[in-house]
């Protein structure tokens, strides 16, 4: 990392909550779709530790929405995604792959169904809002695109639920995974979901009105008292254990799902058309040449990653490493690199260069499994 501070501006914003992350023992940012979104607080282990065990506030505002609205809303939510939406229902969630028509990825959003006619994406990081109107242009579909003013603030770990219910009453907990639903909090409508980017559970509050987010914060850290309620993030640790791949970093352009096993979230045996299908049915039936894998790298603790780690057999090329880090709770260097499909097999040795020095590394399956 260089160190250096990042500034806020209209192209790099701040969000609803930044007043008190920035009071709350922040330590880094990153950017992440043109706003600012926490990195670290205390630090990236201790952070993890006390996710896992007890329950954290994340400012996710990053995290934005494009719009889709209007009487062809359903017909383009459908041809933009693998997964097929045709039957999507109001209420629901639905991660899916967003590809190009060489079936390379653009994203992987969850995709909301407000209403009939009215679908969120709820976006990584790349610029999905101008994909969705070049291709409303290009078709001549009725719809309006647009990001609406939602910021989402997740709750995550395993004491979320005590925390919601203070703040929106019991019936929040009754959510199902990647369900949501509307709960009063004074007197306004908040839409609420039981989703988030940490394996530990837990809600995003998606905040329909920017002015309200200090209130907002204030209520559920006041109601996170006792819960030993901290400021957090999505954590580089959680996320590598629990297989988690970040778009931008384990996944790009130059990817399929297929190779990053997301393959069951395509629909390609279904009548469903989507742009990309036949470039993943053409892979498919070709065979993968890479696809995406953990790796347990031995050797001393090693600092988060900040660029690919070439890996080799017998000096010969196979891929790289594209996140790792140190995992306490496994005792090892734990990362997921896109290897080529011959040599991506479980228990295969293999060697990573991380700055400069050469480590010896094993070849394993997704998601690390303790003592395998």
């Amino acid at each position: 990392m260089s160190g250096f501070p990042v500034f806020a501006s209209r192209r790099v914003r701040s969000t609803p909550f930044s007043a008190r992350i920035e009071a709350s023992g922040l330590s880094a940012y990153t950017v992440y779709n043109h706003m600012l979104l926490p990195a670290s607080f205390a630090s990236l282990e201790e952070d993890c530790a006390h996710l896992k065990r007890a329950v954290q506030i994340w400012d996710v505002a990053a995290e934005r929405q494009v719009q889709i609205k209007g009487r062809d809303a359903r017909k383009l939510a459908v041809m933009m995604s693998a997964r097929d939406l045709t039957k999507a229902v109001p209420g629901k969630g639905y991660y899916t792959p967003i590809c190009m028509a060489n079936g390379g990825m653009l994203n992987d959003p969850i995709a909301l169904c407000i209403a009939d006619d009215l679908f969120w994406f709820s976006i990584a990081d790349s610029d999905m809002l101008l994909w969705a109107a070049g291709l409303a242009h290009a078709y001549q579909l009725e719809v309006e695109i647009s990001e609406p003013d939602v910021s989402p603030l997740a709750i995550q770990g395993p004491l979320a639920n005590q925390v919601m219910a203070e703040v929106f009453g019991e019936a929040v907990t009754a959510l199902k995974f990647f369900a949501f639903d509307y709960f009063t909090w004074r007197g306004h409508k908040l839409m609420i979901a039981r989703s988030g980017w940490s394996k530990q559970g837990g809600f995003e509050i998606y905040l329909h009105d920017s002015t309200l987010g200090l209130q907002l914060w204030d209520d559920i850290w006041e109601a996170g008292k006792e819960y030993d309620m901290r400021a957090g993030c999505p954590n580089l640790i959680e996320r590598i254990e629990g297989g988690l791949l970040s778009y931008g970093n384990d996944m790009t352009r130059e990817d399929t799902p297929l190779e990053c096993g997301l393959e069951k979230f395509c629909q390609l045996e279904s009548g469903h058309e989507f742009i990309g299908k036949q470039a993943l049915l053409n892979q498919r039936e070709a065979g993968l040449k890479k696809r995406i894998m953990g790796v347990h790298i031995h050797g001393d603790k090693i600092a988060p990653i900040t660029k690919i780690a070439p890996c080799t057999i017998q000096g010969q090329t196979c891929g790289f490493v594209t996140s790792a880090v140190y995992s306490p709770d496994f005792d090892l260097n734990l990362g997921l690199a896109m290897l080529a499909s011959e040599q991506a097999e479980n228990g295969r040795q293999i060697e990573v260069e991380i700055d400069g020095q050469r480590r010896p590394a094993m070849i394993c399956e997704l998601p690390f499994k303790k003592g395998k």
